[in-house]
């Protein structure tokens, strides 16, 4: 059965002050995040700025930071597209480099049909029949939703293990907990639903937070599965004001600014989506004050 654990985090990616990565920071940055908290990085999703990485960056990336955290954290590698083939051929790198799984986004833009949407990732995961995936449904994005029947058909698919849900929709999560086997694991993609969604049979979170928390929402999530609720509620709660604070414009700008507060040369993401605002650094700034992680 694979195992990415409770936290995985949708790691950013790292830019100098010319805006190409900084693959030395990202190496730094992979052995602080393992050793606080993450089970698993995902590199080169979107919080990772994957949409305005080249292939080459992409691959390096996956390269550079597998090797970083060989035996302390599991790599999962953002290869998805809107191309089915493009998927297949990236997907199939990474199995090649023996990474630990893939994560699938819904196709942007073209807005597939669920059967369509089901013959895409049945394609890549029999391309790459080796390495475990994980679906990732994010409607906001993407502009179409991964239905639960179809998620459903998908599980039924060995190597297609697991689902990111960021529909914001409770109902839903419930019913792909329904209509799947137990081993078939439900990740939140969205950092203040964690604990609702591990209510509902969800095992984690594929967090942004976790970059500078990743240490409480492990404390968090350990909590609920012994059966402290009350402990894991008041983390929760404690923790509501950073998963909002960090998404009061678009992600990943708001993460990076954080890092770049607690110390780490990240740099700012590329446009376009550029810099943060002063008003929201501010804000940001007192929240990561009041849970005393500045």
């Amino acid at each position: 059965m694979v195992n990415f654990g409770r936290i995985l985090t949708a790691m950013i990616t790292p830019f100098d002050t010319e805006g190409r990565v900084d693959y030395a920071i990202a190496e730094k940055l992979a052995i602080h995040l393992a050793d606080n908290g993450s089970d698993t990085l995902v590199v080169c999703g979107t919080t990772g700025e994957s949409p305005t990485l080249s292939w080459d960056e992409e691959f390096e990336l996956f390269r550079v930071i597998q090797s970083a955290v060989a035996g302390k954290a599991k790599v999962m590698a953002g290869t998805g597209s809107n191309s089915t083939q493009e998927a297949i051929a990236a997907t199939q790198k990474a199995q090649a480099l023996g990474l630990d799984g893939s994560l699938q986004v819904v196709p942007y833009y073209n807005k597939p049909p669920q059967d369509g949407l089901y013959q895409h990732f049945r394609a890549i995961a029999e391309a790459a029949p080796d390495l475990p995936i994980m679906l990732y449904n994010v409607p906001g994005r993407t502009s179409q939703n991964l239905l639960p029947e179809t998620v459903a058909r998908l599980a039924e698919i060995s190597n297609i293990v697991a689902i990111k849900e960021a529909s914001g929709n409770l109902d839903q999560v419930s019913q792909v907990r329904r209509l799947t086997p137990p081993e078939f694991l439900i990740y939140s993609g969205d950092d203040s639903l964690t604990l609702p969604i591990l209510a509902v049979g969800g095992c984690g979170v594929v967090s942004v937070a976790s970059h500078v928390a990743g240490n409480q929402l492990q404390q968090m999530i350990q909590a609920f599965e012994r059966g402290n609720t009350t402990v894991a509620r008041d983390l929760h709660i404690q923790l509501l004001p950073l998963c909002k604070a960090l998404f009061l414009t678009t992600n990943p700008i708001l993460v990076k600014a954080a890092m770049r507060l607690m110390g780490w040369e990240v740099g700012s993401c590329r446009l376009p989506l550029g810099e943060a605002p002063e008003s929201l650094v501010t804000e940001l700034k007192q929240v990561l004050h009041d849970l005393h992680l500045l």
